[in-house]
């Protein structure tokens, strides 16, 4: 029988610089700022959150096989990106999820942190995948998650319960170290 394995806390980077965004470890002030972007109705739809998301994201904070960044454009709090890993030795890889402030969208924010974050999986933490699982019906996510380099895998079906209840389609897309692309 196998033995279980301790989830090791992710190593959480001092500072991360993408071509547009800077990825920095969260501070207290943070919180109220990234609550309000998950409050905004479009975020809100998909990383949800209950009726305190203060505390909800005190709570991701928290999570300790989780890291989560921040995403800073221009000086400012604009969203964040998190990951975990997968820890046995024989199924190792990395996942990768995001948020940003729906005033930034459309400005390549989004694919500079996945870049970013990415490239500091693979480099400087030996990651050879990275798994990431949009809505099957957020195109804008899926096309960003393409210009990084990530494939779609599969379509995962009834995969996660959106606000309404009901169960919706996620799309499985991993990236392998070689098809990270350049900016």
């Amino acid at each position: 029988m196998r033995e279980p394995k301790t989830p090791k806390t992710p190593k959480t980077p001092k500072v991360l610089h993408g071509a547009q965004v800077v990825l920095r470890p969260p501070t207290a002030g943070d919180i109220p700022l990234l609550a309000g972007i998950r409050a905004r109705p479009e975020v809100r739809a998909i990383w949800r959150g209950g009726d305190d998301l203060v505390a909800a994201v005190t709570d991701d904070l928290a999570d300790p096989d989780v890291t989560t960044l921040v995403i800073e454009y221009a000086g400012r709090t604009a969203g964040a990106i998190q990951w975990g890993a997968e820890q046995d030795p024989d199924y190792r890889h990395a996942n990768i999820d995001i948020y940003l402030d729906p005033d930034v969208h459309g400005r390549g924010l989004g694919t500079d942190a996945v870049r970013t974050l990415a490239r500091h999986l693979i480099t400087d933490l030996g990651h050879h995948r990275i798994v990431i699982d949009p809505a099957a019906d957020n195109p804008a996510a899926i096309r960003c998650y393409t210009k990084v380099g990530f494939r779609p895998v599969g379509i995962m079906r009834a995969y996660e319960r959106g606000p309404d209840g009901t169960w919706h389609d996620g799309l499985l897309m991993d990236l392998l170290a070689a098809d990270l692309t350049a900016e």
